[in-house]
This record gives C-alpha cells, sequence and structure tokens, in this order.
C-alpha cells in the first residue's frame, strides 16, 4: 500500500524528464526551418497590431461602455434599495433616471448660467487684478528686490499675452472647448442610453456570467461577483455625495468670507474632488492661491477654514459615506488614480477607485487563501 504513491511520483518525473526533451527536440526542429519560424512571428507580430489599431480607433466607445457599466454598478444599490421597498425593478430605473433628470435640469437652470457668467467676469477681471498689484498692499510688504522681480514676471506675461501667436492659440482654445462641449453633450446622451440598458439587463447579465462557471463554483463566485459590484456601487455613489458636499461647503465659505465666484468655484470644487483621497487637497491648495488675488486676510480666513473641513471629511463624514467601500491603501489609491488619469482622463480617475477595489477584493478573496493552501 505504501508503495503505490512512491511508484505514482516516479512515474510522473520520469513522465516529466522524458517531456523535456521532446520540448527542447520540438523548438530545435523550429530553428531548422527559419522561413517558416519568421513568417509565423512576423505575422502573429502584423496580428497584434492589427488588433491595437482596432481597439484605438474604438477607444472612444469603449470609455463610453466602461463609464456605462460602472454607472450602472453604481446606480443598481439604489434600484435594488427600491426593490426592497416593493418597487418593481423596472419602476426602480424610471424612478432613479426621473430623480437624475430632474439634478440635470436643476442644475442647468440654476447653477449652470451663473457659473458662466462668473468665468466672464473672471475673464474681464483678470486684466484689472493684474494692473492693481503694484497698489496693493501685500505687494507693498515686499522687498524692492522682489518687487522687482514680480513686476518683471508681469511684464513677461503682459507681453505673452498680447503677442498674435497666443492670441492665435487662445482663440483656436476657445473654438476647441466649444466643439469638446458639443462632444461631451452627444457623449452624454450615448452613455446615458447605455446606463439604461446595462442597469435593466444587470440581473440577467450576472445570471448569463455565473452560467459560465462550473456548477460547484457559481456560489462562490455569485458571492464575489456581488461583494464586487456592491463595493464599486458604493465607491461610486460615496464619490459624488463626498464631491457635492465638498461643492456645498466651498459655496458657503466663499459667501460667508465674501470671496468672489462662489457658484464657478463651487463647480471646480466638485470636479477636483472627485480625484479620490488627494482631490481636497488640491483644491483646498488651488482655492487659496486664486484667494490671494481678493485679500490675503481672506484668503488666510479660507485656507484655515477648508482644512478645518478637510479634516471633518476625512475623520467623520468619509467613513460614513463610504463604509461599505473596500479599504484601499493611500499609495495605491495614487498609483490608480494616476495610471487612470494617463489612460482615460478624468473617467479613468473616477473609474480607477473602484477597479483598485475589485482587484483587492480577488487578491484578498481567490489568490491569497489559494497560496495559503500551498505548504
Amino acid at each position: 500500500m505504501t508503495d503505490e504513491p512512491e511508484s505514482s511520483d516516479a512515474g510522473v518525473v520520469a513522465a516529466g524528464v522524458e517531456e523535456r526533451p521532446r520540448r527542447f527536440s520540438r523548438v530545435l526542429a523550429g530553428l531548422d526551418h527559419p522561413a517558416a519560424t519568421g513568417f509565423l512571428v512576423t505575422i502573429g507580430v502584423l496580428g497584434a497590431l492589427v488588433l491595437g489599431s482596432a481597439i484605438g480607433s474604438i477607444a472612444t466607445i469603449l470609455v463610453y461602455i466602461i463609464l456605462g457599466m460602472f454607472l450602472a454598478i453604481g446606480l443598481d444599490p439604489i434600484v435594488r434599495m427600491l426593490e426592497r421597498h416593493r418597487v418593481k425593478r423596472g419602476a426602480g430605473i424610471a424612478i432613479v433616471f426621473g430623480g437624475f433628470a430632474l439634478i440635470a435640469v436643476a442644475f442647468f437652470v440654476f447653477v449652470l448660467p451663473p457659473v458662466v457668467a462668473q468665468i466672464v467676469q473672471l475673464v474681464q477681471a483678470i486684466p484689472e487684478a493684474v494692473e492693481n498689484i503694484p497698489q496693493s498692499d501685500w505687494f507693498a510688504r515686499l522687498t524692492p528686490d522682489v518687487q522687482v522681480a514680480v513686476l518683471g514676471a508681469l511684464e513677461q506675461v503682459a507681453e505673452w499675452i498680447s503677442a498674435p501667436s497666443t492670441l492665435a492659440a487662445l482663440g483656436g482654445g476657445v473654438l476647441a472647448v466649444g466643439v469638446g462641449f458639443v462632444a461631451a453633450i452627444s457623449a452624454s446622451f450615448v452613455v446615458i442610453a447605455l446606463t439604461l440598458y446595462f442597469l435593466a439587463s444587470l440581473t440577467a447579465a450576472k445570471r448569463a456570467f455565473y452560467a459560465l462557471a462550473p456548477a460547484h463554483s457559481r456560489v462562490r463566485l455569485a458571492d464575489l461577483t456581488e461583494r464586487i459590484t456592491d463595493s464599486v456601487g458604493s465607491a461610486l455613489i460615496g464619490s459624488v455625495i463626498l464631491s457635492s458636499i465638498n461643492a456645498a461647503v466651498v459655496f458657503v465659505l466663499h459667501l460667508v468670507i465674501g470671496l468672489p465666484f462662489p457658484a464657478l468655484m463651487a463647480v471646480i470644487a466638485f470636479v477636483v474632488t472627485l480625484i479620490p483621497l488627494f482631490g481636497s487637497v488640491i483644491f483646498w491648495i488651488f482655492a487659496s492661491i486664486i484667494a490671494l488675488f481678493t485679500s490675503p486676510t481672506q484668503a488666510l480666513i479660507f485656507f484655515i477654514a477648508y482644512l478645518v473641513y478637510i479634516q471633518i471629511e476625512s475623520y467623520v463624514v468619509s467613513p460614513r459615506v463610504m463604509n461599505k467601500a473596500i479599504e484601499i491603501p493611500a499609495a495605491l489609491v495614487l498609483i490608480g488614480a494616476l495610471a487612470g488619469g494617463a489612460l482615460a482622463g478624468i473617467v479613468g480617475v473616477l473609474v480607477a477607485l473602484p477597479v483598485m477595489a475589485s482587484i483587492l477584493l480577488i487578491i484578498r478573496e481567490v489568490v491569497v487563501p489559494k497560496q495559503d493552501l500551498k505548504v
């Protein structure tokens, strides 16, 4: 009885030893026909190039699909919450999209007009602000050498702005912004349609995905998939909630302190703070510098007040909002945000956190247990 395992192990080892010369002989046979081998390698490289070119040509469509899928996963917890209150899924989806439509209408009616007006005011106020710098109090407190350096820098900036090439570039930039705005509107309709389709078919898509796995693994796969989608949905919804709270705080602070452009800065805060973990710090530095052009005292007040809010957000608000999301190390958040931003811009930054959370969950629940069994 004790000899059988040893003999079987010996047979496996012997088979492995015999297989190595066979593989080596196949490699040598390939080297004996360099033309055929080179042809096959060339075909493989050309196939890879064609596939890469095809993927590059449909990169925009892939971004729409990925964004629509993530938005559907993010909205699914809200739909399921309505289902738990005996609302049918179709009606729940209609309610969610109806609420989204109301928010969009409110944004275009109440938020967008003052933002556009404040952008115009900001552009018109920049030359006057630059001209008034030598008469400002903070400029008078500088040493003579620093004053000369600041005046020289202002002259160079004025010359650069008045140059014909700069004016042409700015005109082209304005045109590009207009074209980009129109493209963004059309892309939004595509993403909304894809989100609606994915949200309606998400349950059926999950069941079809589970059916591809062996029967003994379907329960485990279903549990892992549900946890991943719940984490992704919590991360996306939590990010939007935190950014909305940031925008509201910035708007109130600008009104209370008396800083200009409150609506514009609130919108900028919403977009910037979508960057996970570091977005609030980035906006804190940016908004404090902008406030310096109004008044150093007001800038200092904003600097301190928003710093206090960042602490409250980190230790009170964020743990409550993101309580169902997977904890991710700060280094991985930064790496994911940088990689996502480089690959797909702001969309990549938004998707980076849920993707990192999913990868970490798979590593913890699948890879690590398998490695623990290897003794």
